[in-house]
């Protein structure tokens, strides 16, 4: 089986050698043995891991949720990665709609704002808590 250096893996894998680290101190990558000079030798199956946990992470998974992914995939229970994938869903949803709200609130509050004048006149910053907000007090 071909093996890698930390560095080799770092560059195949595309993440940096502290993330590696890292990985292994979390228990997501399995901490390798070492060649008779002491340096690491990864297996080759680690770049495709290391990929799993960059692509999970992209779609906004926690490390302890890639923790159980990679637990689910080990056992093949694909049903329990469904239902993990329907969580992080669910919650992307549920933070979309609230970003939402706040995106509406802030338009309204600059369509009400001249842009000059009197600070208390400013529904912004009475939105905010009032001129005392913005005068440093």
């Amino acid at each position: 089986m071909q093996t890698l250096s930390i560095g080799a893996l770092a560059k195949n894998a595309g993440v940096a050698i502290d993330t590696i680290r890292y990985y292994e101190r979390e228990g997501l990558l399995a901490e390798p043995p070492r060649r008779a000079s002491g340096y690491r030798a990864y297996p080759g199956t680690a770049v495709a891991r290391l990929r799993f946990i960059r692509r999970a992470k992209t779609l906004g998974f926690s490390l302890a949720d890639i923790s159980e992914l990679l637990a689910f995939s080990r056992r093949r229970d694909v049903a329990a990665v469904k239902r993990a994938a329907q969580t992080r869903l669910d919650d992307v949803e549920l933070r979309i709609a609230e970003l939402r709200r706040v995106r509406n609130g802030l338009r309204k509050l600059i369509d009400d704002c001249p842009g000059h004048g009197d600070a208390k006149a400013c529904p912004i910053l009475t939105a905010l808590g009032g001129p005392a907000a913005g005068d440093g007090a």
